[in-house]
């Protein structure tokens, strides 16, 4: 599989031809969805669920479809079949790969801030996005996609997290409000200046491509 990162928290995953988006929000260019065949949608904030460029996107791709959580898929409840609601536990055929669905709730910002539901997708039993949440699925990671800043973890809880589920590697997303000192930073904190997570961590910039198992 090949991964490319566009902007913030999303990134296309292709393989044989077939192009899997995962995240494609308010921060993200629109040409991410070029040629898609399938969505993944984590929860509705929006950075990572733009309403107007999925709906522009599934009018122009008549075999686009979208799997996501009860909220995002109730804004989008009038595209019938073509958007599968989907929960913890569950697991389907997207585009020809193989997704696994982990975790229920948003990471909490603050007690007075009401959580929303954010799930995970594991593709291909190998990459792992966890939305905005630090999810540890119950099974071995090869790729984690770690969401590295955010109003709800510090890069210690990253550290402690990247131990926890013990991937292969770690590529870092969600990191668009992070400039270039601040990215060096948390690099060399989940990298080798820092006290050791066990997995290599690379940051790709916007655009950029990795393979990936």
């Amino acid at each position: 599989m090949q991964l490319t990162k566009f902007g913030h928290a999303c990134v296309r995953v292709e393989s044989d031809g077939r192009r899997l988006v995962v995240d494609p929000g308010g921060l993200t260019d629109p040409r991410a969805l070029d040629g898609a065949d399938a969505v993944l949608v984590t929860h509705e904030h929006f950075d990572h669920f733009s309403e107007d460029t999925l709906r522009q996107a599934f009018a122009e791709n008549p075999r686009l479809l979208l799997w996501t959580n009860t909220a995002v898929g109730g804004r989008l409840a009038d595209l019938g079949k073509r958007v599968t609601v989907v929960g913890d536990g569950e697991a389907f055929t997207a585009a020809g790969f193989d997704v696994q669905v982990f975790g229920t709730w948003h990471a909490v910002i603050h007690p007075d801030i009401p959580r929303v539901a954010n799930i995970g997708f594991l593709v291909n039993g190998a990459l792992f996005h966890p939305g905005d949440a630090l999810t540890v699925p119950d099974t071995a990671i090869d790729t984690l996609l770690l969401p590295v800043h955010g109003p709800w973890s510090t890069t210690g809880q990253l550290i402690d997290y990247v131990r926890e589920v013990k991937p292969r590697q770690v590529v870092g997303v969600h990191d668009g409000a992070l400039n270039d000192v601040g990215g060096a930073m948390v690099a060399g904190l989940l990298g080798g200046n820092g006290p050791g997570t066990g997995s290599p961590y690379q940051r790709l910039t916007p655009g950029a491509s990795a393979e990936i198992a």
